[in-house]
């Protein structure tokens, strides 16, 4: 890519300063003259010397810049640099002293590039020593012990001329006892932006402030009425407390001209950790979140910062628009999510910060883009899509205007990379983020001076910046809002902005996309899994009669699976879409049949129950339960094969279903249960028992008549034997007769009680056959069956009766 930021023309040197030079150049001559009559130095001497000047590329002794101040001076101001030297060698240095050099400035950015990638490098440009009293000193500097300087100059002590940027060192300079000659043994390079005076063309600086984090919440809520948010863990807590990086970038923000650039997820997890909230342990279990207080005073000081200024939500969870477009945009329903989350920001960011936010931003990953990540990002509404030079370059000599029409209708706010980027990796270190601000100002200032037309700059760094990283951007930003080159204009405006006519409007390809970064996307599996969740969803809901309950927390946790915190973390993300679907799958496992055991039907009609449990809090209806005899021809089921009923079961209650059954022929016949929903979707597993008709049958019914008749005989035999004996003593004057008839009642009257035996039996069986009945009768068809507590999901004993 050509130089995308350099300026045109260079600016000559004040006369003291050529004065300087000249002066020193005609002194140096007869001593360079006498320098080149001396004999050459032999081979071997000039093996075993090194220049005076430096030792190596890499010095022995390190020098860290930890702070510059101010980052920016103007004209009166006294600049001072503090930092810290550090002998690496395994001998003293002796003579040591700490010197500031002025170099000359750095007239294009791509020479600032360079001066940071060597800014430790004893072989690097050369600078001008100030000298003088601006110099500390160090009798010896001990190996390993690092020693602090502090340097302090008045800024036209320097001898700065026009405006631009300046290269300024720090070298350590002294002897050791293997090269007893004073040389440079280390140095630390760095920019010292100089504009003294206000500029009538100053560039619009547009700097966005992230507020994102990564996904804290799933789809859990506990099972009382205000549904209790449940945490997977503790970790947004840290981010918020004093000191966090949450609380940090709130606090240095609050003072900043920026625009800020929220996530609707943070702001609901927050807002969600202002009340009653249970957090999920390692073991599974969960217990009360104590955090309240850190949650309000937070959301507190947000709502208080960015009154007045610019709010740009991004869509719910921050989805990942090029995992989407590259891998997801072939699976159904994929961008009803991007839908869904663009229309829940809006109302999120209004609700809980009470300022209306702008929804038609969009911000790819990294800002690289090609045709389909456009395409998907504009699909949901948005047209201003965030991307960066690095991705849509321009071929020109200075850096356009960062808005740019890419076509149908869509704006390009293309970032400066250079600046975008300033502030990444490792800022632990004071010494690195005094680096990072002055490149930052450096680039800043560059930018500017390239033309002498106004332009706007829009500034998009990291997502979740470090905390470092944010102390460093603060600085930064609030060096360059108290300079006398740019002013800050907030994101809309940047990208209503004037396009350049010169700037590139054509998106790259597909082939330019990086390859590191299509590594780190979403798998088409994952789009897959969150479609398949959300089938699961719709079949669910259709059957409950507070479907906010379940489909508001399950869309949010699917919206949070596309999260572009995702990237890098494949492992977590499996997780966290395997933990929803199992949750899902548990709410609907709630809903099922009761098993049951086999049953006996002894007739041939009969009622058989079946039982629905529901374990949901709420109730479930829009159920039909589906009872279907697979032998049709022994038993039938509503007068056919199957019969439907509808069903409606209050929340953790059981309801159970009577069906009318009628045998046709003894035997087992298999029976299936099943519910379905309205449309006629089944729900849940099916339940198989099997029915054992056993049906009375001719031959019993000829054996309970015989014994009713046997009955019947014996009583009529004990009424006329009982008649004859009262005649017999009617004749007491014929005792002989008396005798005989005595003889004769005492013979029947033995075999009469000997026949008692059979008619006691068959008395006891009509007992029996009475107190069975009572005792042992099933339910009958009219018997009430309302919602009651839930069952035992047990199965039901051997042998289940059914109702006759």
């Amino acid at each position: 890519m050509a130089e995308a930021a350099d300026f045109q023309g260079t600016s000559a040197s004040p006369a003291r300063r050529w004065l300087r030079r000249t002066g020193a150049l005609l002194a140096g001559a007869p001593l360079l003259a006498g320098l080149l009559q001396l004999p050459a130095a032999t081979p071997a001497d000039a093996a075993g010397q090194e220049s005076p000047q430096v030792a190596s590329s890499a010095g022995s002794v390190s020098v860290a810049v930890d702070s510059l101040s101010p980052s920016a001076p103007s004209e009166g101001d006294t600049v001072t640099v503090s930092g810290t030297v550090t002998n690496n060698g395994k001998q003293t240095v002796t003579g040591a002293h700490v010197d500031l050099q002025v170099g000359p400035p750095l007239e294009t950015r791509s020479a600032i590039d360079t001066l940071a990638k060597k800014s430790d490098d004893l072989q690097g440009p050369s600078s001008e020593k100030v000298g003088g009293k601006y110099t500390e000193k160090f009798t010896a500097l001990t190996p390993g012990v690092a020693e602090p300087f502090s340097i302090s100059v008045p800024a036209d002590k320097l001898d700065l001329g026009d405006d631009g940027v300046y290269q300024l060192a720090v070298a350590l300079s002294g002897k050791t006892t293997a090269q007893p000659w004073e040389q440079v043994l280390g140095i630390q390079r760095t920019f010292l932006p100089w504009q003294p005076e206000e500029t009538g063309t100053r560039t619009k600086t547009t700097f966005l402030w992230p507020l994102i984090s990564s996904a804290h919440m799933a789809a859990e809520t506990g099972s009382n009425e205000q549904q209790t948010p449940v945490f997977r863990d503790d970790e947004l807590a840290e981010e918020i407390a004093p000191g966090g990086r949450l609380d940090q970038m709130v606090s240095l923000g609050k003072g900043l001209d920026v625009t800020w650039v929220v996530d609707p997820d943070l702001l609901a997890s927050v807002d969600a950790m202002t009340g009653s909230y249970q957090v999920r342990s390692a073991d599974g279990g969960t217990s009360p979140g104590k955090n309240q207080e850190v949650a309000k005073h937070w959301l507190a000081e947000l709502q208080q910062a960015v009154t007045g200024e610019e709010v740009a939500a991004l869509p719910f969870g921050d989805p990942d628009l090029a995992s989407l477009a590259h891998n997801g945009t072939n699976v159904t329903g994929s961008l009803n999510h991007l839908k869904e989350a663009t229309d829940a920001a809006d109302e999120t960011v209004d609700t809980i910060l009470h300022v209306k936010p702008s929804t038609d931003f969009v911000w790819p990953v990294d800002g690289a883009v090609d045709p389909s990540i456009v395409k998907v990002a504009t699909s949901a509404g948005a047209d201003k899509v965030i991307t960066r030079s690095d991705s849509l370059q321009d071929n020109l000599s200075y850096t356009p205007s960062a808005a740019r029409p890419i076509g149908g209708g869509t704006t390009a706010v293309v970032a400066d990379s250079r600046m975008s980027t300033a502030f990444q990796g490792d800022l632990t270190k004071a010494s690195a983020s005094t680096l990072a601000v002055q490149r930052f100002l450096a680039q800043s200032l560059t930018l500017g001076l390239q033309t002498g037309k106004q332009r706007s700059v829009v500034v998009a760094p990291q997502r979740m910046p470090s905390v470092s990283q944010a102390q460093a951007m603060a600085e930064a930003l609030a060096a360059l809002q108290g300079g006398n080159w740019s002013e800050s204009q907030d994101l809309t405006a940047a990208a209503k902005a004037k396009p350049d006519p010169a700037a590139n409007t054509k998106v790259p390809p597909a082939s330019a996309y990086p390859s590191s970064l299509r590594k780190q996307e979403l798998p088409r599996a994952a789009f897959e899994q969150i479609a398949r969740t959300q089938s699961k969803l719709d079949k669910f809901k259709v059957i409950l009669t507070r479907q906010s309950r379940v489909v508001t927390p399950f869309g949010r946790a699917m919206n949070r699976e596309m999260s572009t915190s995702w990237r890098g973390r494949g492992v977590a993300a499996v997780g966290y879409r395997d933990g929803i679907e199992s949750y899902l799958n548990g709410l609907i496992d709630g809903v099922k049949l009761i098993q049951k055991s086999e049953t006996k039907l002894s007739g041939r009609s009969a009622m058989i129950p079946v039982t629905v449990q529901n374990n949901l809090v709420q109730g479930v209806e829009h159920l039909k339960l589906r009872l279907t005899s697979k032998n049709p021809t022994r038993l039938k089921i509503g007068g056919d094969s199957y019969e439907e009923q509808p069903v409606t079961v209050n929340g953790g209650h059981a309801q159970s279903v009577k069906f009318t059954t009628s045998a046709n022929a003894n035997g087992q016949a298999e029976v299936v249960a099943q519910l379905y929903t309205e449309d006629g979707q089944r729900y849940g597993a099916p339940v198989d028992f099997d029915v054992r008709v056993t049906e009375v049958t001719p031959t019993v019914m000829l054996v309970i008549g015989g014994g009713v008749l046997l009955l019947v005989l014996a009583g009529f035999r004990m009424y006329t034997q009982r008649k004859r004996a009262a005649a017999r003593e009617a004749a007491e004057d014929d005792t002989a007769d008396t005798s005989e008839a005595d003889d004769e009642t005492d013979g029947p009257q033995s075999q009469a009680d000997a026949q008692q035996n059979p008619e006691t039996s068959g008395a006891r069986l009509e007992q029996e056959t009475e107190a069975g009945s009572r005792t042992d009768g099933p339910e009958q068809p009219s018997d009430p069956a309302p919602d009651t507590a839930a069952e035992s999901a047990d199965p039901s004993g051997t042998g289940e009766r059914v109702d006759r």
